[in-house]
């Protein structure tokens, strides 16, 4: 409990707020060019590494909410629960130092997109019959169902083509990122 505490100070609630200006924005851009791609967790991702899993799974959750709440994305509610957890992972790898060598933090994306495939393509499935309102991932999604897959094979079949090269670029700009911030930036997310 007590590192559930030292995440949440006023510096890491004002970074929260960005980060969720910037999975809204970011994920905004493949909807409107119809990329089979998210880019929705970037500002997850930086606060789940900089201040830790729980600020992390917090942000993802919440830019969910807000993202359904602003009527940008009315279904992002739905996958609330796997963004705190790709938050959540984003945390724990970076407090395993996963994301002081480039290609550390492409295998921990790698992995988290994964994980988002398994736990999204049920969701995507059953609850919305395999069609999300996002033009380039439910495109894929149509050709696996056209090839005689059902609804949930082709959801999976999607996410695992999508969701790892979607967590692989994420954590590599959060990677870069991290890499340009002042170390002191970084000491004060972490509570040094």
């Amino acid at each position: 409990m007590n590192n559930f505490r030292k995440e949440f100070t006023t510096y890491s609630i004002a970074l929260i707020a960005v980060a969720i200006a910037i999975n809204i924005g970011g994920g905004q851009i493949p909807r409107l060019v119809g990329l089979p791609l998210y880019l929705d967790s970037i500002g997850t991702v930086l606060v789940g590494v900089l201040v830790g899993p729980w600020a992390g799974a917090l942000t993802g959750f919440l830019s969910n909410v807000i993202w359904t709440l602003t009527g940008l994305y009315p279904q992002a509610i739905a996958w609330a629960g796997v963004a705190a957890i790709i938050g959540a992972l984003a945390g724990i790898f970076g407090q395993a130092g996963w994301f002081q060598q480039w290609w550390k933090a492409a295998v921990g994306g790698l992995i988290t997109g994964v994980v988002a495939a398994i736990l999204s393509a049920p969701i995507a499935a059953y609850v919305f019959g395999g069609v999300t309102g996002s033009a380039g991932t439910d495109a894929v999604v149509a050709a696996f169902r056209a090839s005689g897959l059902d609804a949930l094979f082709s959801n999976v079949a999607q996410g695992t083509m999508s969701d790892p090269l979607d967590k692989m670029i994420t954590f590599l700009v959060v990677w870069a990122v991290l890499l340009a911030l002042p170390q002191r930036l970084k000491a004060r997310s972490r509570g040094e």
